[in-house]
């Protein structure tokens, strides 16, 4: 079991304590610094090997959100992976935008911590068994290729807004773009192509972004001016998906 380097930013003393002794505690994990500002922690983590960082989101100067946005605009696998911990829930749809892979809500016990780091546990050991080639990882993990008309179009998953599914064709609507990519592929092809940490079939005919996920109600999710429908069929892992941030 690899030990994962983590650090924990809270602007309050207690919380920050609580948080620290929990990874003191926990075996396969490595306490590499306490900081009680987003700022600070910014600067240690250009100096320093971080692979978990527990981060509390309404704080001065920098936001946790805000670091978060900033550490996700390299979208690599080997950055950080970001644990929130905080006594607000209206954060959750932020919370998905910058992939963070837990939402703590305050007061946790040790028991919902360790529930988190086994995710993170879980996400290294995937990670570290995946090719190393760092061709390979950025080829899955930023695009993929679409046949539209006669050419093979590179198209960013960070620029699909939701899918589309028809008879025989798919329709990609971008941000980049007022008018959707037109592809022959099924909706079944096109969803194993896609990273299920970035993107949900939600209904037959739709795919959507998590990232780009404006608001959501028990029926349908927003994206954009859009209202896409959740139907039966994936009504429960979709809620599921939604308890993990709600809780």
């Amino acid at each position: 079991m690899n030990t994962l380097n983590c650090i924990a930013v809270d602007d309050e003393p207690f919380a920050l304590n609580m948080v620290c002794t929990y990874i003191e505690q926990t075996p396969f994990l490595h306490l590499a610094g306490r900081f009680s500002s987003a700022v600070d922690a910014l600067k240690a983590l250009h100096e320093q090997s971080v692979d978990l960082i527990f981060l509390d989101i309404q704080m001065p100067d920098l936001s946790g959100i805000e670091l978060a946005r900033v550490l996700d605009r390299g979208r690599s696998t080997k950055r950080p992976r970001i644990v929130f911990t905080t006594a607000y829930d209206q954060f959750a749809i932020e919370g998905y935008k910058v992939d963070a892979l837990d939402y703590l809500l305050k007061p946790f016990n040790y028991e919902e911590f360790l529930r988190a780091v086994h995710k993170a546990q879980a996400y290294a050991e995937m990670i570290n068994s995946k090719p190393t080639s760092p061709e390979v990882r950025e080829a899955e993990e930023d695009y993929l290729f679409l046949k539209v008309e006669y050419q093979l179009v590179k198209v960013a998953f960070s620029d699909i807004r939701y899918i589309q599914g028809l008879k025989d064709y798919v329709k990609v609507y971008l941000l980049s773009s007022s008018k959707p990519l037109l592809s022959l592929i099924s909706m079944k092809a096109l969803e194993d192509k896609l990273p299920s940490r970035r993107f949900m079939r939600i209904h037959r005919s739709y795919i959507i972004s998590l990232e780009q996920i404006k608001a959501v109600s028990r029926n349908s999710v927003e994206i954009g001016q859009e209202s896409i429908p959740v139907s039966q069929q994936y009504k429960e892992p979709f809620s599921r998906f939604m308890e993990r941030w709600t809780k």
